[in-house]
Formats: structure tokens, C-alpha cells, sequence
């Protein structure tokens, strides 16, 4: 008999057939707020088959935004979601790659730990990943893991992964441990039908490496009938009430409600022989949903960016536009403007219809001039501004060039030989040759300066936010950045660095070095989003003004 777990924790895990995109953070995301809305404490962590050790040094248009966790891991988009979800950080340990792996065990066996032994995948890399598995179970923090397996079956870097997961399973015996497989039911629009072998394979394949599903998850376009459910468990010898229906929905935040009425959580908690506990308190979700269906307004806000044709590269912002939306109980619509698109000359062509503007974060030198254009157009405008990171970055030498003078001011990161670099980098980053894991990453410390825009944002004079870079503003041109406009309304108390900048004479225009959207969730809400979607609205109603003595309650992230 294989041992038991010794613990109380239980381990679900989602696995993906027939092809990628299917939805499996969401999927999984759903059934843990599910459970957490049942008193259950959850986490989630995806295991990514990629041999890349992180994806920071990944481009956007390969993988999608870079999400940076608290403590300073650079991860996969889907740990935003799951934030987003359960309203509650992640870390370090909640993203694994394949290259974290193989790293780890080479620098074991160059350290002598196996003791001569020959390092193979079974056991060395397959014991490896079942340490980081349970590494969340064993901070006794949480009642259920689940874990996301990059990729879908049958993939070669997947094999040594889903080959844990059989491990797994037979050593901690089949009442601790869940499989959910999520799958594609095609529809064929000339017979009418919804196609079921694709399904059938991939489960095939599944046995073929030693695991039974427990639940299947049918992404589809069209009902799934009992008769094509009964059809499906049949064949793929699972229970008739585990093959589960995952229709396409207009919003993701749907899929949760969608989920608990097709009782996801209550066949996992049995499969898991946990109690049901109570009825998920799903009251604040549904509120949420109920906004983002039925907005009393709507706006327009301009993205501009250089990544604009893969949008899940600003994933985080885009969601939490759509939180910023519902606490202001309107439909932000988003235009994506690319940033070499913008004529310098002539910037009211591409941004002439907009409420708001955001400038979003980014790398390298490309479509610079485009984020600089749109910066001084909303200056000059009077049109709410947002710039993020590389967007702050850009608002400083913008004011620097048209409003102090200094012509060739710029970034050294684009131009090491500028004579004004009102951008620079870091001391201790100027030293540093590797790319990968070497910025500011993580959770910061800032003071924010009372009276300021800032102040009025949070409601409090210490935050902390996520950062992601290596380049800062320039403090040599502080003094006369203030004096001429542009006020330095929140810094790190250690280092005296510039976190927060805003213009004294304009109704709203602030630039923040660091990532506000990682913070956003669905019943949190950013609030520099959601006074930046605020402040557009009453341009767009004509009610803007320059806020003066506003109030706003203290952020509770």
C-alpha cells in the first residue's frame, strides 16, 4: 500500500489537452474562490514547462506581461489572476519553471548532494518538483493547493510534471489528491455538433502516463447535453455528475458563477472527502458582476503602447481598468494606440477622441517619441494622464525638454550620452551585467506628501507598491522639476528615490514609477485606477476641475 499523506492538506491539480489557451488559470482560479468562499484556505501555483528560469527576460509578444509578485518573483501572467480571484498575494514559491528545476538540481549536484550518483529525470528532476508542489502545504497556511501544469498533455517538457503528478497521487493515497482535466469539445457548425473525440484522446494519452482524470472540464461554445456528458464519462471513465460544462462567457469574473452551477467545488470537495462547510458567499462577486453588466456610463481612455497587438502584454492594466470601471459603475473602453503610431507633430490625429490617457510600462527605445507626444498632448490639453513606470519615465523628460528647457533631455537607458539625464540608472544596477532577476523587483516602501493628488488617492501617508525596473528619475533635477510644476508627491523613505510625480496646475496628471495595476483585484479596486477613470469620466461630462481639499478613504491594499 502506497503511504498517506501525513498532513491535512489536499492537492488538486489542472492539467490541459488538445491544445493551449484553454483557460486553465481561470478555470482554476474559479474553483479556488469557490472553495475560499466556502472557509477553505486556498492557494494556486503553475508549474511552467518553459526552460527559461522566469519569464523576465521573456518579450511580451512571447508570453504576455511579466507579473511581479511582493516579494520580488518575476512569474507567470496567471498568478495576476489568481490575485485577482482571491484577493490575495502570491509569492516566490506559487511559480515554477522547468529551468528553476534543472538549475536547482545541477547546483545540487555540483555541490556533491547526490554523492556521485548518476542525476537523472526520475528521480532527481520528478523529486524536485514534488518539493516545490508541496512547498506551499508545508507552511501550513492552507487547507488545498492546487496546482496549474503549464502546457498540455502530451508536450515533451510537460512529461516530467505530470509524471510528479502520478507520484503524487500513489503516495498520498486518492483521497488527497484531485485531477482536473480541462478539454476542448469542438463544435462542428456544418453537422451541428459538438465533437468528442478530441476529448477522448487526450484522456487516452492521460492513462497512457498513469493518471485517471477525477473531473473533466468541457470548454465549449455550445450546451452540453446529458446525453453527450454521459457519452463523455463513459468513455473516459469518470463520474457522469464530474463532467463539467465550461461555455464561453462574456467575462471571465463570470466564470466562478458559472462553475458553482455546474458544482465544480462540491464534486472536488468530495472527491477530497472534505465537508461542504456552508454555501459559498458569493454576495460581493455577484454585486461586481451586476456593475460590470449594467454601467451607467461609459468613457474612453487611450493604452498607449508598443505591445498593443498582444494584449494580454498589459494584462494587468486592462483588468484593472475593468475593477476601476465597476467602482465607478462605468464601462472604461480602451483604445489601444501604438505608440509609433502617434505623429509628434499632429497627436490630436490619434488621441483627439479621449477622456483619459494612460502611458504603459515598458523596455527599450522603440516608439519612445510616440509616449513622449502623448504626454505632452495631455499636458497641454488638460486630459487625464496615467503614466506607469516607463510612462512616469517618460512625462519627466517631457516637462524636462518643453517645460525646463533642456532640449536634449532624456533617459540614459535610450541615450547613454545624453547631457540632461533626467533618467538614470541606479547606482547599484550600473555595475550589473546579467538581465535576468537583477532590477527592482518587489514591494516598496513610499511616503506620500500630504495636500498632494497622491494624498487624495490613498488616504494615507505610507503605501507600498510592486516595482520592476532599473532606471530612476535624476534627484540632481528635483529642485527644479518643483519649481517649475512638477512636484515629487511620493518617495522611498530609505533611499529618497522618486515614486510618485504630479503637475500643481493640472486637473489630473500623475506619473508613478512603480506597478499599481498588480494590486488591483476585483473586490479591491486600485484606487490611483480608480481616480484616474473617475477623473476621465468628468472630462468626458465636462465636470473636471482641479481637486482641491477632497477627501478619500485610507487603500486598504
Amino acid at each position: 500500500m502506497p503511504p498517506i499523506n501525513p498532513g491535512s492538506v489536499r492537492y488538486v491539480f489542472v492539467t490541459g489537452g488538445v491544445t493551449s489557451s484553454l483557460g486553465k488559470g481561470i478555470i482554476s482560479a474559479s474553483l479556488a474562490k469557490l472553495l475560499q468562499a466556502r472557509g477553505y484556505r486556498v492557494t494556486i501555483q503553475k508549474l511552467d514547462p518553459y526552460i527559461n528560469v522566469d519569464p523576465g527576460t521573456l518579450n511580451p509578444y512571447e508570453h504576455g506581461e511579466c507579473y511581479v509578485t511582493n516579494d520580488g518573483a518575476e512569474t507567470d501572467l496567471d498568478l495576476g489572476h489568481y490575485e485577482r480571484f482571491l484577493n490575495m498575494p502570491t509569492s516566490q514559491a506559487n511559480n515554477v519553471t522547468t529551468g528553476r528545476i534543472y538549475q536547482t538540481v545541477i547546483n545540487r549536484e555540483r555541490e556533491g548532494a547526490y554523492l556521485g550518483k548518476t542525476v537523472q529525470v526520475i528521480p532527481h528532476i520528478t523529486d524536485e518538483i514534488k518539493r516545490r508542489i508541496k512547498l506551499l502545504g508545508e507552511t501550513g497556511e492552507y487547507d488545498i493547493v492546487i496546482t496549474e501544469i503549464g502546457g498540455t498533455v502530451g508536450d515533451i517538457e510537460s512529461l516530467p510534471y505530470i509524471e510528479s503528478v502520478r507520484q503524487m497521487i500513489w503516495e498520498m493515497g486518492s483521497s488527497n489528491t484531485a485531477v482536473i482535466h480541462l478539454t476542448l469539445l469542438p463544435y462542428l457548425s456544418t453537422t451541428g455538433e459538438l465533437k468528442t473525440k478530441p476529448t477522448q484522446h487526450s484522456v487516452k494519452m492521460l492513462l497512457e502516463y498513469g493518471i485517471q482524470p477525477d473531473v473533466l472540464v468541457c470548454r465549449t461554445e455550445k450546451p452540453v447535453s446529458n446525453d453527450l456528458r454521459r457519452k463523455i464519462a463513459l468513455f473516459c471513465n469518470v463520474n457522469i455528475n464530474a463532467v463539467i460544462e465550461s461555455i464561453d462567457a462574456s467575462t471571465i469574473y463570470e466564470v466562478p458563477l458559472l462553475m458553482l452551477k455546474e458544482q465544480l467545488d462540491k464534486v472536488i470537495l468530495n472527491k477530497l472527502k472534505l465537508a461542504l462547510k456552508h454555501e459559498p458567499d458569493m454576495v460581493a462577486w455577484k454585486d461586481f458582476l451586476g456593475k460590470l453588466k449594467n454601467p451607467v456610463y461609459e468613457v474612453h481612455i487611450g493604452l498607449v503602447g508598443k505591445y498593443i497587438e498582444l494584449k494580454d502584454a498589459y494584462k494587468s492594466i486592462a483588468e484593472a481598468f475593468i475593477h476601476a470601471g465597476v467602482s465607478n459603475e462605468c464601462r472604461v473602453k480602451l483604445e489601444w494606440i501604438h505608440s509609433e503610431k502617434i505623429d509628434p507633430e499632429n497627436p490630436r490625429a490619434s488621441l483627439g477622441t479621449l477622456s483619459g490617457i494612460l502611458v504603459a510600462p515598458g523596455f527599450g527605445e522603440r516608439g519612445i517619441e510616440g509616449k513622449i507626444a502623448a504626454i505632452r498632448y495631455a499636458r497641454e490639453q488638460k486630459i487625464p494622464f496615467l503614466g506607469i513606470c516607463l510612462g512616469m519615465q517618460c512625462a519627466v523628460v517631457e516637462f524636462a525638454r518643453n517645460v525646463l528647457g533642456l532640449k536634449d533631455a532624456h533617459s540614459s537607458e535610450m541615450n547613454p550620452q545624453t547631457n540632461n539625464p533626467v533618467i538614470d540608472m541606479m547606482a547599484e544596477q550600473k555595475a550589473i551585467t546579467s538581465k535576468g532577476g537583477t532590477m527592482r523587483l518587489g514591494e516598496y516602501p513610499c511616503n506620500i506628501t500630504k495636500g498632494t493628488k497622491a494624498f487624495q488617492v490613498y488616504g494615507k501617508t505610507k503605501i507600498t507598491e510592486r516595482h520592476r525596473h532599473r532606471f530612476e528619475f535624476n534627484n540632481k533635477y528635483l529642485d527644479a522639476f518643483e519649481k517649475a510644476g512638477m512636484q515629487a508627491s511620493g518617495t522611498n523613505p530609505d533611499s529618497g528615490l522618486v515614486e510618485i510625480v504630479e503637475l500643481k496646475n493640472h486637473p489630473w496628471f500623475v506619473g508613478v514609477q512603480f506597478h499599481p495595476e498588480y494590486k488591483s483585484t476585483v473586490l479591491n479596486p486600485h484606487p490611483l485606477f480608480a481616480r484616474f477613470v473617475k477623473a476621465a469620466l468628468d472630462k468626458s461630462n465636462g465636470a473636471l476641475q482641479e481637486t482641491k481639499g477632497d477627501t478619500t478613504a485610507a487603500y486598504a491594499g
